[in-house]
């Protein structure tokens, strides 16, 4: 009798101290779930070619972003997927493929080919699912064809005359050699980008609208990469020597490789020649304040990615959303850039004293 009374006592003690053991794990997740009861936002971001100087500069902003309002938010957590597109078409097509497949909440779309964009941009639609794209504008009816799609970038229009006028600023407008004209190399990046398109164009505009004469000598494709713009650079100073006045780059990665070769071949910036680019990157404006560059254009990384995840997030809580959201350009010369170091300089004095 007595074995039995203590088996049962055991029996007891064991269930008691069961369910004591389960009673605290339910606490605990429950206290788990209630501090992790966020809604989630996916957002899939293709980009056409980590490599690009700019992009770089872009998709590491929106992360910077994402991570702070990811701080700020108490009710929402926003997760972004970044992919690299590596400049091919293919493979980003794949990859939008899998962010409809994973069922992303928005899209944000830097093409490889603008020319191609309607078809990723019909796959999103399709799905449901909002497309806002950045940096390499695409036709404008790929724009307008739904209104889950919109475009966020900077006119690139306004870069091409801003690099004109930087050159047509200038006491001399540009003439080098003084013989009345102004002969140039131009550096093109992707030709079937309309940034490069609108670069090319309205740089040469901005100068021939103020009378001034102009020739080309050389127009050949740099595809946005350093090496190629200082191959480009150094055939055309081969070629034709003196005659070059200013070298027109569409981006800062083909103006920094002119640099290299304007030096190569003797000629000095500022002096026998000019150098322009855009984008305002590190190394160019490290060649700005070493005058070895004439002038860039800024163009705002920072902006246009906050706008990107911004507008984005608005698609995907139902907001209605506009076609087109524009950021500025700047110019940046080397007198401009001296005033910001001096700025910071007086700041840094005035922070001392």
């Amino acid at each position: 009798m007595k074995k039995m009374k203590k088996i049962i006592a055991l029996m007891l003690t064991i269930f008691m101290m069961a369910s004591l053991a389960a009673c605290g794990g339910n606490e605990a997740t429950d206290e788990a779930t209630d501090g992790g009861d966020k809604k989630v936002v996916n957002i899939g971001a293709a980009i056409y070619q980590y490599d690009d100087n700019f992009m770089t500069l872009y998709r590491t902003e929106m992360e910077n972003y994402v991570k702070s309002l990811n701080e700020s938010s108490t009710d929402v957590e926003y997760k972004l997927t970044l992919v690299d597109g590596k400049n091919d078409m293919a493979t980003q097509t794949e990859q939008i493929n899998s962010f409809i497949t994973q069922g992303m909440d928005a899209i944000i779309l830097n093409p490889v080919q603008t020319s191609s964009a309607k078809v990723l941009v019909d796959k999103c639609v399709e799905a449901n699912i909002p497309v806002v794209i950045i940096n390499r504008e695409p036709d404008g009816s790929v724009i307008t064809s739904s209104d889950k799609v919109c475009y966020v970038g900077a006119d690139a229009k306004q870069s091409g005359t801003y690099q004109g006028e930087i050159i047509r600023d200038l006491p001399n407008k540009g003439d080098a050699d003084g013989d009345g004209v102004v002969r140039y190399i131009m550096i093109q990046g992707d030709p079937e980008n309309s940034d490069a398109q609108f670069r090319t164009e309205y740089s040469i505009k901005a100068l021939t609208d103020a009378g001034i004469e102009v020739e080309e000598l050389m127009n050949q494709i740099g595809n946005w990469a350093t090496d190629q713009g200082q191959q480009i650079a150094a055939n055309g100073l081969a070629q034709f020597g003196d005659k070059v006045d200013v070298i027109f780059c569409n981006n800062d990665g083909m103006a920094v490789g002119a640099s290299a070769a304007i030096k190569q071949a003797g000629r000095t910036v500022g002096k026998d020649i000019y150098l322009v680019g855009v984008d305002a990157i590190d190394q160019a404006m490290d060649l700005l304040n070493k005058g070895e560059l004439t002038g860039t254009v800024r163009n705002n990384h920072i902006d246009q990615s906050h706008t990107a995840v911004d507008v984005a997030i608005k698609a995907v809580n139902g907001e209605a959303i506009e076609d087109y959201y524009w950021i500025d350009y700047e110019k940046v010369t080397s007198s401009d850039s001296a005033t910001e170091e001096e700025t910071e300089a007086e700041e840094t004095t005035e922070a001392a004293a």
